[in-house]
């Protein structure tokens, strides 16, 4: 459970030397909070004059507390342990010791000093952060320099510099961090590995990889790079790094710091620092910029470069790049029912050579021997992050089927029907239903290896060229449904890999759930990068799956009838979550953008 929507609890980090500039960013907050939010800051230091403390403190109001927490007490165990440069100061780290020092919060949001806010900064907080250990933005930092992009990679370890985050506007999910021993992971850290560019940014997208939501740089915006974000849209500048106005004159976005500055009680200080601060001092900053990106090129040196294998991987995955262009064609020409990757030779299935019921003893065993095997290994693509679900979503809707019903689900990897065995897994039919799978004739009757042994024996449901061996088919799988089991069917037909918009439906699915009289459940797997990369050099897709709400055929409609309105609401059904997901509206490339009539 997280705090109150109405709470938030924000954390600043903070010594004496940088108390105007907390002011600055303190009066930006309150100036845009929402009287109906109660916020609690809490500043946490080593060394704060009392006179500081008392003028960040007149900030407070009816709905706004300032607290100054002395860390000295803490710190003391580790600070030696806590490697700075530069303008760095140990304060820089104590972010990564809420988890353990406020056990009272399940999530907070920590801030910077060098920011100003420009709009509530609660939508921030509200923003759903799912199991996730921390929300942030891209670091623009990274995103423009190419020797932090390879420095975030070969150094620090993350799969993609897209992925860097910046840890100067950060949402915690401090609940998480604890269950997973955030704190501890990280003093191990600290004895074994000292990360000299980023610091505590860099500890941080380390232990937190592959658990990081992604917001908008809105939320984070550096003055670095083209000014090309409407400024409506800006929601938070962060003067990382040297881009402070206080020192320089031709700063993206100081308007913004200066505006607020000349409010607080610290203004003619700021500007005497401004006034103040020497050219050697900026020459000193360059220098400090040029030595950050040498040091990061040293790092990157003693590493070596291991994204060779990454390169050797994506030569070896030239297949995967054939299969998305040829992928981009056969939507281009409308081509949604076409397999964009070759199968298995396909041998005829013939009526004797399935037992689609299981009746036979030897059936039983092998399928009871198979689904233990299945069910190891389904645990095992998971533990080892072949299989990534990040969120079940609509359980509930699952679980209230009361009969046998049809399960639909787009169908855009082999590890997808291994997704839905999941989601099965997790509802509560695992204890008094089955869950069927309709997979393709050459999967059953010529897939080699352990696949093949699933797909042979795994509750599943061959289709046939063979009509005989169809009619077996339909008649074991009206008898699956009318016991009240269930069955997965992919009604796009194809198989088109990691292609996430949803193709036109085949009526078969729905025919069968109207003739017995069951309902469809419409699953839609939607998909966004991890931090992994896979063995084919491609970003492992990590899943939400989406449970919508059932659709029952009408007693008010014949068969035919029933079909054709349960495939509409079921393809109406994927689109709107395509579209809610994705944020963009649902078009192909075929002529005007149109679905094909099918």
């Amino acid at each position: 459970m997280f705090n109150k929507k109405n709470t938030i609890p924000i954390f600043f980090a903070v010594d004496d030397a940088y108390i105007p500039f907390l002011a600055v960013a303190i009066y930006s907050l309150v100036k845009h909070a929402n009287k109906e939010n109660e916020y609690i800051i809490k500043i946490l230091y080593t060394d704060i004059k009392e006179e500081n403390q008392k003028a960040i403190k007149k900030y407070e109001n009816k709905n706004i507390s300032i607290e100054f927490v002395d860390l000295n007490y803490y710190i003391d165990k580790v600070k030696d342990k806590l490697y700075t440069r530069d303008y760095y100061t140990k304060t820089t780290y104590f972010r990564l010791f809420i988890p353990d020092l406020y056990p009272q919060y399940d999530k907070v949001l920590y801030l910077d000093s060098d920011i100003t806010i420009l709009t509530d900064i609660a939508e921030l907080y509200n923003i759903d952060i799912e199991n996730n250990l921390v929300a942030a933005a891209p670091d623009d930092v990274i995103q423009n320099i190419e020797v932090f992009q390879e420095y975030a990679e070969k150094v620090v370890g993350v799969a993609d510099y897209k992925k860097y985050f910046n840890a100067g506007i950060l949402l915690m999910n401090l609940d998480e961090m604890r269950k997973s021993n955030f704190q501890e992971k990280f003093l191990y850290l600290l004895e074994t590995i000292k990360f000299s560019v980023a610091q505590d940014q860099d500890y941080l997208n380390r232990l937190c990889k592959g658990r990081v939501k992604l917001f908008s740089n809105t939320w984070n915006r550096m003055p670095i790079g083209k000014d090309i974000i409407e400024r409506e849209k800006l929601h938070l500048i962060h003067y990382n790094l040297a881009f402070k106005p206080w020192h320089f004159e031709d700063i993206l976005y100081k308007e913004y710091f200066w505006e607020i500055a000349q409010k607080t009680e610290f203004f003619d200080k700021i500007q005497k620092i401004k006034e103040n601060y020497s050219d050697e001092e900026k020459f000193k900053d360059m220098e400090a910029d040029k030595k950050l990106r040498q040091l990061a090129q040293k790092e990157c040196d003693c590493v070596g470069d291991d994204r060779v294998s990454r390169r050797e991987k994506i030569e070896k995955a030239k297949d995967r790049l054939d299969i998305l262009a040829k992928i981009e064609e056969f939507e281009r020409n409308g081509l949604f029912d076409k397999d964009t990757e070759e199968d298995p030779p396909t041998i005829p299935l013939l009526p004797e050579g399935v037992d689609y019921l299981n009746e036979k003893v030897s059936s039983k065993l092998k399928t009871r021997l198979a689904n233990k095997v299945g069910e190891k290994f389904l645990e095992n693509i998971i533990k080892n992050q072949k299989l990534l679900i990040k969120e079940i979503k609509g359980i509930e809707k699952l679980n209230s089927i009361n009969s046998g019903a049809i399960i639909t689900c787009n169908h855009f990897n082999p590890f997808d029907a291994f997704a839905i065995e999941h989601v099965f897994r997790t509802s509560k039919h695992i204890e008094n239903k089955r869950l069927y799978k309709v997979i393709r004739e050459g999967n059953y009757t010529n897939f080699p290896g352990l696949y093949g042994f699933f797909f042979r024996n795994c509750d599943t449901l061959p289709l046939s060229s063979n009509n005989k061996t169809m009619v077996e088919f339909m008649k074991a799988a009206d008898t699956i449904l009318k016991r009240g089991d269930m069955i997965l069917i992919y009604p796009e037909q194809s198989l088109w890999w990691n292609y996430k918009k949803p193709k036109p439906l085949k009526p078969g699915a729905f025919r069968i759930a109207a003739r017995n009289n069951v309902p469809i459940v419409p699953i839609f797997i939607t998909m966004e990068d991890s931090n992994i990369m896979g063995d084919d050099g491609f970003i492992i897709q990590q899943y939400t799956i989406n449970i919508e709400n059932p659709i029952y055929p009408d007693k008010d409609f014949n068969e035919k009838e029933n079909t054709q309105i349960m495939k509409t609401k079921n393809y109406e059904i994927w689109k709107e979550v395509y579209e809610h997901f994705y944020k963009v509206p649902l078009l192909y490339s075929t002529e005007k953008g149109k679905m094909p009539k099918y």
